[in-house]
């Protein structure tokens, strides 16, 4: 087997793998989470609704019949799906109204009390509105800013104004800015900068999210270097002799 041909299928196996890895592993998440929903969730509900299908036959005077009874979870599961997307549907109807938030405001409150629950809800929480939530956080813009400290640049996205009297005491434009943390950018830092400090990205905020859960593996299409750039980059990151003679 000729050298050429093993390159050309690492190179063309490995492009394959790229773009059927995610599709492939979005496919199993989902039915990762059917199954773990299906035993604990799916089936109760399901059995609960051939009670209620049953009882409501027999009032009518008949009986269900029998094929319905034997094979209810086999061809009748996605009842119990529509009935926990009716039950949410309501749910959410009701924690929208004034009477429901009140009472939901004081079931969290009471939930928070327990002890473990306290220190993982909040969290949890915080994950799934940033992902569900249909009101997300008002950014601006995206800009770099040297932080934590000089020399080193983050990535901030550009949410208002400073406070006013930091702007009196720095005599300057003050803006605030929050610096998304990786892996999971709804946390970070809310840190106020001189906007002179500031460099700005021509990059959209969906790219920058993407680049700081990626780790900055994901680099936009307009902010990827050159050839040249990334030669250097490579270049410079080898060890010179004088820092392999400092290693031996």
């Amino acid at each position: 087997m000729s050298k050429g041909f093993i390159t050309d299928f690492r190179r063309f196996f490995l492009r394959g793998l790229i773009a059927l890895l995610p599709i492939l592993l979005t496919f199993a998440l989902i039915i990762w989470v059917v199954n773990f929903l299906y035993g604990p969730v799916i089936q109760p509900i399901n059995r609960w609704v051939l009670w209620g299908v049953s009882y409501i036959w027999e009032i009518y005077g008949g009986t269900t019949p029998e094929f319905i009874e034997d094979n209810w979870n086999r061809f009748f599961w996605w009842v119990g799906v529509l009935a926990i997307m009716l039950f949410i549907y309501i749910f959410g109807r009701l924690v929208a109204s004034f009477l429901g938030r009140g009472i939901w405001r004081l079931m969290e409150d009471g939930f928070l009390r327990l002890p473990v629950v306290k220190q993982l809800y909040p969290y949890i929480k915080q994950v799934i509105e940033y992902i569900l939530s249909e009101k997300k956080l008002d950014f601006s813009r995206v800009v770099a800013v040297e932080y934590p400290r000089k020399g080193i640049w983050s990535i901030g996205l550009v949410t208002g104004v400073g406070m006013s009297v930091v702007r009196r005491r720095m005599d300057a434009d003050i803006l605030s800015v929050f610096i998304p943390s990786s892996p999971t950018p709804f946390t970070g830092y809310a840190i106020m900068v001189r906007r002179d400090e500031i460099v700005d990205l021509n990059i959209s905020i969906d790219d920058a999210l993407r680049f700081v859960v990626s780790g900055g593996v994901i680099v936009p299409p307009s902010s990827q270097p050159t050839q040249l750039e990334l030669q250097k980059a490579v270049q410079a990151s080898l060890p010179t002799n004088k820092t392999k003679e400092t290693i031996a």
